[in-house]
């Protein structure tokens, strides 16, 4: 960081803060309003964090390296040459490999997804003068307009929770940190939050159908784009959810049959479709050899375990039998939203998603011990929207713990899912203390 973006950085944050600021005006809630401040200034503090750490403490990565590098790099060959436009609208695989910045980035660009990227970084270069820093916070600033619509969404479900929430989706420590600069991430996680907000508003509450429907079709596309797998897991159990809200609507028995039916048929299709896709975004195999697939991949981190300090084990023999990869499930999961374990962390960037899985082992055991198993298990089988956040951050969290054998990489992967399963725990806490309240007032003398 040098003197530039010591005047430039205040001059954007103003810039960004006068735009969300006119939007503040029309929310009407005040705690709302407080939510929306306090979220904007944690991800323009997120940002900057992101550049620090990036820019000066760990550069070697894709948000240097790859992204910021030849992104600026396709801004400078069109500022000399106005005919090289056209790389901001040809696809990734079609770009001359002689232009690249860092020949090291040769074959990058094959990938659809990190052109994707590098291209936003090339346009925002024409309004940031070519500013890391700068561009990180546009970057935050795309994520944040759609984590708060995604906080809207459970808001307006759960006005009472407004705090919890808030914690889950607004402050979470590497839900912030990782969705405030130059990576696949920070957009990701803003398109989730554009898509779910958009199908609730135009299916559930009947809202501008048309500018919502087009909202989510963007919203979907990118994201399929970016990581494919998340909108294979996502939409589902968000489908699942705006379902199983109306359910009560549909009257005769056999049409509800029909409907639980179709989605345990959808459910299990989309096991399979999510499998898939998330082995194309990791470079596995084909479906019907995941299990080759997945001996592979350990065996290739297990060979890189001297070289790469963030490589472990899920402390799971696999020997390529379906037996074995059922095995692995739990492992992954726990890997997700569990690992690294504070004695794991061996890098600065691992110690935040230490910190913060350990509060969430504690949290969740409290929450297991708290409600039991059955009325555990019971209230997200029962509860749609328990189910649906329950549902899909397991779901994800499976396939990314059990492909993912690095910290430093899945401290960055698992982060879509994380709000969803916190507050998918502080639903089931809550309807516990309900239903412990209505035992009370029903106790024989009473």
């Amino acid at each position: 960081m040098g003197f530039i973006d010591f005047i430039l950085f205040p001059l954007y944050v103003l810039f960004f803060h006068l735009i969300f600021s006119w939007r503040r005006k029309r929310i009407s809630d005040p705690l709302l309003k407080k939510y929306h401040r306090q979220g904007f200034w944690i991800k323009v503090f997120g940002a900057l964090a992101f550049t620090v750490f990036h820019g000066l403490i760990s550069p070697g990565n894709d948000s240097v390296g790859l992204f910021y590098t030849e992104g600026v790099n396709i801004a400078r060959l069109i500022s000399a040459d106005a005919s090289n436009i056209k790389w901001l609208f040809s696809p990734g695989i079609d770009f001359d490999q002689t232009y690249l910045a860092d020949p090291f980035n040769w074959g990058y660009f094959r990938s659809e997804s990190n052109y994707f990227i590098t291209r936003l970084v090339a346009i925002f270069s024409f309004f940031s003068f070519h500013n890391y820093l700068v561009i990180n916070l546009f970057f935050s600033m795309i994520s944040y307009s759609g984590v708060w619509r995604l906080y809207k969404f459970f808001y307006e479900q759960y006005p009472l929770l407004h705090k919890k929430l808030a914690i889950a989706i607004l402050y979470l420590p590497t839900f912030v940190f990782w969705s405030s600069g130059i990576l696949k991430d920070p957009i990701c996680t803003g398109m989730i939050g554009w898509l779910t907000y958009a199908i609730y508003q135009a299916f559930y509450k009947k809202q501008s159908f048309f500018k919502n429907t087009i909202i989510a079709l963007v919203a979907g596309y990118t994201i399929a784009i970016l990581k494919s797998y998340i909108i294979f897991s996502y939409l589902p159990f968000l489908v699942i959810f705006l379902v199983l809200s109306n359910f009560k609507l549909i009257r005769k028995t056999r049409f509800k049959i029909a409907v639980a039916l179709g989605l345990l048929l959808m459910g299990f299709a989309g096991f399979f479709v999510v499998a898939d896709k998330l082995q194309e975004e990791l470079g596995l195999l084909a479906l019907d050899k995941l299990a080759e697939s997945v001996q592979s991949q350990q065996k290739v981190f297990i060979k890189m375990a001297d070289a790469a300090e963030s490589s472990f084990s899920l402390g799971v023999d696999f020997d390529g039998s379906n037996l074995s990869l059922l095995k692995m499930a739990p492992a992954g999961i726990v890997a997700t939203f569990y690992r690294p374990y504070l004695w794991e962390s061996k890098k600065l960037s691992t110690l935040l998603s230490s910190l913060e899985s350990l509060a969430l082992i504690i949290y969740t055991l409290a929450v297991l011990l708290r409600a039991g198993l059955f009325h555990f298990i019971k209230t997200i089988l029962f509860d749609p929207m328990v189910f649906f956040c329950f549902g899909f951050s397991v779901v994800f969290a499976l396939f990314v713990g059990t492909t993912t054998l690095n910290f430093g990489t899945l401290v960055r992967y698992k982060i879509p899912c994380m709000p969803f399963y916190i507050i998918a725990l502080v639903l089931i806490n809550e309807a516990t203390k309900q239903r412990k309240s209505r035992a009370k007032l029903t106790l024989p003398g009473q």
